[in-house]
């Protein structure tokens, strides 16, 4: 599996240092920004596989950079909000219902439910094109079934000696 870009977008250089590092430690490719329009230009220049947006951000906000990726991607590229600030329930609801955050953390972080989330996200995805089957293949599957394999609807398999009908 080809190494996952990951957008990390946070003013804190702290924390977006943290994140980074958490990632990297986990074989993934890091791109950083310090505000939103850097994190939106890196999103259109990098297409990272995932986003990790921090919610507090100057220049443009992460709630707001969070729905513009959800609403462009059509959630094709899932988006992480982390936040210190917007603490509850009420605020993982409007994350994830409201601008389109596949995930929510509050920080500090756990940096191990951190990872596996992300780790999800991606596998998800890469899963999807592993599981569809070829169209043709179904097709074919189908029209196999249609030839007399398999007793028709209604049609009762004759029982076997021994058992009733």
């Amino acid at each position: 599996m080809a190494e996952k870009k990951i957008l990390v977008v946070d003013y804190d250089a702290k924390s977006l240092s943290a994140m980074a590092k958490l990632l990297k430690a986990n074989k993934f490719r890091v791109v950083t920004a310090a505000d939103g329009q850097a994190g939106y230009d890196a999103f259109v220049s990098e297409k990272p596989d995932l986003i990790v947006i921090e919610a507090m951000l100057p220049k443009i906000h992460g709630f707001d950079l969070t729905r513009k990726i959800s609403l462009e991607t059509q959630g094709r590229v899932p988006v992480v909000l982390v936040t210190g600030l917007y603490k509850g329930p009420k605020y993982r609801q409007e994350a994830t219902s409201g601008l389109g955050a596949a995930e929510y953390f509050e920080k500090p972080l756990d940096p191990e439910a951190f990872v596996a989330a992300i780790r999800r996200l991606l596998h998800d995805e890469d899963e999807i094109d592993e599981e569809l089957p070829d169209s043709n293949e179904v097709i074919e599957a189908l029209s196999r079934r249609g030839r007399g394999h398999g007793a028709p609807r209604g049609e009762a398999k004759p029982a076997h000696k021994g058992q009733r009908p």
